[in-house]
């Protein structure tokens, strides 16, 4: 039968498409459902340390596969009640294949199971600091992040959400941009005008300099746009795709599913911490280069007609995401799944062709020869994008990376 943690992954990339949002939510959800699916199937399978404590021990005679999906369809349908019906047609499709090779004995005991893990993993979760709503007030200085017009800021306390893994949000903190405490030191830099140039020159919505492979990177990896899967939902697609592609079997591929999500829901945590919770909250490229004039540097030129290759197709209207940039998002939650995946697999060194959700380059598929290149080019087309400077990627990828040895190390580890 297909496997039920593919099925329901699918479902959780469509559940990203029609909420849309902020990608740490939508991590935080993809780290709670396939933890339950893990943990559903593992305490069955007894092939693995679980994640949480205190698991029901499960009736002799019980279907995994009903029980992945009763805890998936558990933590779904709470955490996302406006659309169940999503739920509940894929939830007759599991079940008709289950009852394929299963009593309905053994998928009621399933769904005893899979329904109270999904119960635990929303207890486990509540009050964890996600709704936080406290208002973020930007400074106006020079150097520091503000709305660009793409809206208020974004999860802007998100580095105080209780980690999934991490001992704490700032455990795998990077150093400030370039080495530099002091804002204005940084502005002032050689370093900064030269990332500065860089994103002004290949990033620019007009820009004659950079390649139309260049471009198509831009976008391939962009997945910025309510109505695709986002960030985490493109990785997720990544794992399912070499899943598939290296036949992994249910417990290892609810194992490996588990800490993909678990491991970049920390990673957004990491990835904020660094934009909001440190001396400074970096302003975006556009914001720096039309108010160059104020930066104190004179390797660096105004423009206050720059605008970043960054857009949304249906409405033409540029923007940057609203957050700061320093550090990138995309490429933390690239390196860690890329960390994630080559300690999985043994390799770095697997083929795989991948797609992507992104209007602007619809049909598009990329083949990468390893995971850690596909996380560098992820980094790297924000710079293309307009929306980065490379040192926002270039940090992200060593905290990415620290973080997914971490959690492969410490978590879901095999029984001796």
């Amino acid at each position: 039968m297909p496997d039920v943690v593919i099925a329901w992954n699918n479902i959780l990339l469509e559940t990203y498409r029609k909420v849309g949002g902020a990608p740490t939510l939508l991590a935080r959800a993809g780290a709670m459902m396939h933890a339950a699916m893990y943990d559903a199937v593992n305490a069955i399978e007894q092939k693995f340390e679980p994640y949480l404590n205190g698991l029901p021990t499960p009736t002799e005679g019980t279907s995994a596969e009903a029980a992945a999906v009763y805890a998936a369809y558990g933590v779904l349908s709470q955490l996302y009640p406006s659309i169940c019906p999503l739920y509940d047609g894929e939830l007759k499709i599991s079940l008709a294949q289950i009852q394929r090779c299963a009593t309905q004995a053994e998928i009621d005991n399933g769904r005893s199971l899979g329904e109270a893990i999904a119960n635990l993993i929303i207890a486990e979760r509540a009050e964890d600091g996600s709704d936080d709503k406290t208002p973020y007030e930007p400074g106006m200085e020079p150097g520091d992040w503000r709305p660009t017009g793409s809206g208020e800021a974004v999860s802007p306390n998100w580095f105080k959400v209780r980690p999934f893994t991490m001992k704490s949000g700032r455990q795998f903190r990077p150093p400030l941009p370039g080495g530099y405490c002091d804002k204005q030191e940084l502005l002032r830099s050689k370093e900064y005008a030269a990332q500065f140039n860089e994103v002004k020159r290949l990033g620019a919505a007009n820009s004659t300099l950079r390649t139309a492979e260049q471009t198509q990177i831009a976008f391939f990896w962009a997945n910025d746009l309510d109505g695709t899967y986002k960030p985490p939902g493109h990785l997720f697609r990544l794992t399912q795709i070499v899943s598939e592609q290296r036949g992994v079997s249910l417990v290892d591929n609810a194992r490996l599913f588990a800490l993909v999500g678990l491991a970049l829901a920390d990673a957004a945590i990491v990835a904020w911490d660094a934009k909001y919770a440190t001396p400074i909250d970096l302003w975006r490229p556009e914001t720096a280069i039309r108010l160059a004039s104020t930066d104190g540097n004179l390797l660096t030129k105004e423009d206050v007609q720059w605008e970043p290759l960054s857009v949304n197709p249906l409405t033409g209207e540029r923007f940057s995401p609203a957050f700061p940039a320093y550090v990138s998002g995309h490429a933390t939650f690239g390196a860690t799944h890329s960390g994630i995946m080559r300690n999985f697999f043994g390799t770095d060194n697997i083929t795989f062709e991948l797609d992507t959700d992104d209007p602007s380059v619809e049909g598009v598929k990329r083949t990468f020869n390893s995971f850690s290149s596909a996380a560098l080019e992820n980094g790297r087309s924000r710079v293309y994008l307009g929306v980065h400077y490379q040192w926002d990627a270039d940090a992200a990828y060593i905290s990415g990376t620290e973080l997914a040895d971490y959690v492969f190390d410490n978590f879901l580890k095999p029984i001796c």
